[in-house]
């Protein structure tokens, strides 16, 4: 999952903790993720065991590598691998005093420019060596942000003509990316090189760029059929004779921010989607080729396709196809002068990662869970989850809360997503076991937030609960039926967690007990304790595990009969065995819990689909 899960973020391989300290910088600065060898780095996105299998699946994933250590060392665990240039990621050697960036594969694919960021943010040498950036200071086959080369498999052959001194003609009304470049610019010449954001097909040693000018503006019903918005905007560029790889964004009002048609219709141009409020598409009244009031008296301007896609291109540009209907979609396109940013439109809608980290320490956090922090701007939580990030927490908005604050918690990163910002909510554990995941659903249900946190995008990730930690430091308790018991009555009244424990009880659970104790709560767990023993033996083993993989980790067993509230505390975890809960030490003197399902007493023990 943490391989392929993020084709487009740049990993930082490390096989030293010496490579690490630098290596953390360089993952910083290009928002990437640091992959440690786990026998010798301490901290890490993720560890591994093998260095040649794991840079080898990550080549083979597309992953972009930016690799602290020796070029040569680095080329030959990805030589056996090495066959088609058009597809492979990029590739660089960092030397470990930070002095040389060396872009070993995918130069025009991105590691040249990654080489020449990471140079300039360490005062290192970018070593570049490809043949068109050192003569004519551009690569044609990657073109700057906002440009998409259509033919790049023709790039090979424009190339090495331009470097034999073959000179270029230019069909463009404004490229300064190749005009100011050092390219021979000839009236009559065998190589054509094309900006247009028409659709076309290339010549013979011609190349053809499309630059993002076009933005697409949108309306729709609610929950109006996806593939009908993907065929309407597919007819308005037909419409226009416009290439799709000039579409900058999908524009729509803020009210459609959650509307799954819109965002197919992004997904399907590979182009985000932004949103304005009503105020600033009715600005483009005056401008609107089919202004409609039956549109404002519903939300409050006089279109919305044309309104979104006006806005977003701004005064100096045009309405270039006008507004086009379907039975429950609009579309229009509107067209820049000049390449447009969509990062500067409107918003994005927001997104929510409630995110469990685990007890906190790196080893124990998954890869999903450190993507999704690290491609956050704003991380909100109680302070000590917070700072249990580590360095992973470097470079983001904090918003730190005290615990007693969970509703205030959840409200205010619904709020921020809901402004268009990516947000990390952090729980420890996981965050759906008595966690934030919980209340964040309740207010979508029963209300307490804003229009704007009612559209957000959520997207939940597991942690590893302490209820897992604790069963995997002592073996298996967690073998057969289990359950688990909060014994905090803030919440929830006693007499229904009585119910509960006795139920549990003479159900011959294993039980897991979250909050036993408190500072000023301390019977509740005797309680348990003694009802339970009307149901299983006194010897049932106990487990108390505090600290869970962090600094102070203590695990111990006791006899049911003998557990004393008073070697629990607020970080302790207790989990009671069931009657069939059993210990065993193995030849290491180590004492070791486990529940049987009674596979060994079977003549066939084999385990069919999820029973495995």
């Amino acid at each position: 999952m943490g391989i392929e899960a993020s084709p487009g973020i740049p990993v930082v391989v490390v096989l030293t903790e010496t490579a690490a300290r630098i290596g953390r910088r360089v993952a910083s600065e290009i928002s990437g993720e640091l992959h440690g060898a786990a026998s010798r780095v301490t901290s890490a996105d993720l560890h591994f065991g093998s260095a040649k299998e794991h840079v080898q699946a990550l080549f083979s994933a597309g992953r972009p590598i930016v690799a602290v250590m020796a070029s040569g060392a680095l080329i030959r665990l990805l030589a056996p691998l090495l066959s088609d240039k058009q597809t492979e990621p990029p590739v660089l050697a960092v030397a470990e005093d930070g002095s040389c960036v060396v872009p070993l594969l995918g130069g025009h694919h991105g590691a040249n420019d990654l080489a020449r960021s990471i140079a300039a943010a360490f005062g290192a040498h970018a070593a570049i060596t490809t043949a068109g950036d050192l003569k004519f200071g551009v690569a044609l086959d990657q073109p700057p942000e906002g440009y998409v080369l259509a033919n790049p498999d023709a790039a090979k052959a424009v190339m090495a003509e331009l470097v034999a001194g073959t000179g270029v003609r230019l069909d463009a009304s404004s490229a300064t990316w190749l005009t100011q470049s050092r390219l021979s610019f000839e009236q009559e010449a065998r190589v054509t090189l094309t900006v247009t954001d028409q659709q076309k097909t290339a010549g013979e040693l011609e190349l053809v760029y499309h630059p993002k000018t076009l933005v697409l503006g949108m309306g729709c019903e609610r929950h109006a059929k996806p593939e009908e918005a993907i065929a309407l905007a597919e007819e308005a560029l037909a419409k226009g004779g416009f290439a799709r790889e000039s579409l900058a964004a999908i524009c729509s009002i803020d009210l459609k921010a959650d509307e799954t048609a819109l965002h197919a219709v992004a997904a399907h141009f590979g182009v985000p989607a932004r949103f304005f409020t009503a105020a600033t598409l009715e600005a483009e009244a005056p401008r609107l080729a089919n202004p409609s009031e039956v549109v404002f008296a519903e939300v409050g301007c006089h279109g919305v396709a044309e309104g979104a896609a006006l806005a977003a291109v701004g005064q100096a540009g045009a309405l270039a196809v006008e507004k086009i209907k379907s039975r429950g979609a609009t579309a229009a396109i509107a067209q820049a002068p000049d390449v447009v940013d969509p990062r500067t439109l409107g918003r994005a809608r927001g997104t929510l990662f409630v995110v469990g980290i685990g007890p906190g320490s790196d080893d124990w956090r998954s890869p999903e869970v450190s993507r999704m922090v690290s491609s956050s701007t704003d991380l909100v939580g109680y302070s000590l989850y917070l700072d249990l990030l580590g360095p992973l927490g470097d470079g983001k908005v904090r918003h730190d809360f005290d615990l007693g604050k969970e509703e205030a918690r959840v409200v205010h990163a619904m709020e921020l997503a809901g402004q268009g910002r990516t947000v990390a909510l952090v729980c420890s554990g996981d965050a759906g076991i008595y966690a934030m995941a919980t209340l964040v659903f309740e207010l979508f249900d029963k209300g307490g937030i804003t229009d704007g946190a009612n559209r957000i995008e959520v997207q939940v990730s597991p942690g590893i609960s302490a209820l897992q930690a604790a069963a995997a430091r002592i073996g298996a308790p967690l073998g057969h039926d289990f359950c688990t018991i909060s014994l905090s009555d803030l919440l929830t009244p006693w007499e229904h967690i009585q119910r509960r424990v006795k139920a549990a009880g003479e159900g011959d659970f294993v039980i897991a007990f979250y909050n036993p104790v408190s500072m000023k709560r301390r019977t509740q767990l005797a309680y348990a304790r003694d009802e339970l023993l009307k149901y299983r033996p006194a010897t049932t083993p106990v487990i108390l595990a505090t600290n869970l993989g962090r600094e102070g980790e203590h695990v111990r067993t006791v006899p049911l009969g003998e557990l004393n509230v008073d070697d629990v505390d607020m970080l302790t975890v207790v989990v009671v065995g069931s009657s069939e809960s059993r210990t065993v030490t193995t030849g290491d003197g180590k004492t070791w819990v486990y529940t049987p399902r009674g596979y060994s007493g079977k003549a066939d023990t084999g385990m069919k689909g999820s029973e495995a």
